[in-house]
């Protein structure tokens, strides 16, 4: 099963439909509801850090299986103005809007891989990825 959802990101409405595409899709794959708020949470930072530094961007969520695994995608991509320390960024406390600083730092700790890209002016690509193992069943 390959399946993706992508959502146009420009306001709080997409901002929830990124969510419960998000949700719909960790739940498909068998995802435990402590997997699925984890899931949701980074889909939620990340579409906030589009709307706040960017205006506008996309998230891409995908889903598929391989051997005894299955896993979810989240790409968050903008053409905002970039990030110009992302070894800064990636710093619990760190802010530039005020804010307590945890968004990009607690989207890593939730999610099992995590991969920044950003050029000043050009945007910024997180993509991020929740492996599930194949439970056995009883």
């Amino acid at each position: 099963m390959n399946d993706e959802a992508r959502i146009a990101i420009k306001s709080d409405d997409d901002l929830l439909v990124a969510r419960q595409q998000g949700r719909k899709l960790a739940i498909a794959l068998g995802f435990t509801a402590t997997e699925v708020t984890c899931i949701v949470t980074a889909i939620s930072e990340l579409t906030r850090n589009i709307l706040s530094y960017a205006g506008t961007g996309q998230v891409v969520l995908t889903s598929g299986n391989e051997l005894s695994r299955s896993w979810i995608t989240i790409v968050a991509q903008d053409e905002g103005p970039g990030i110009p320390d992302i070894k800064a960024a990636m710093m619990d406390g760190y802010s530039t809007s005020g804010g307590l600083g945890l968004g990009l730092p607690g989207v890593k700790r939730l999610m099992d891989d995590f991969q920044i890209t950003s050029e000043m002016g050009q945007g910024t690509k997180v993509t991020v990825r929740k492996w599930r193992e194949a439970r056995a069943t009883k």
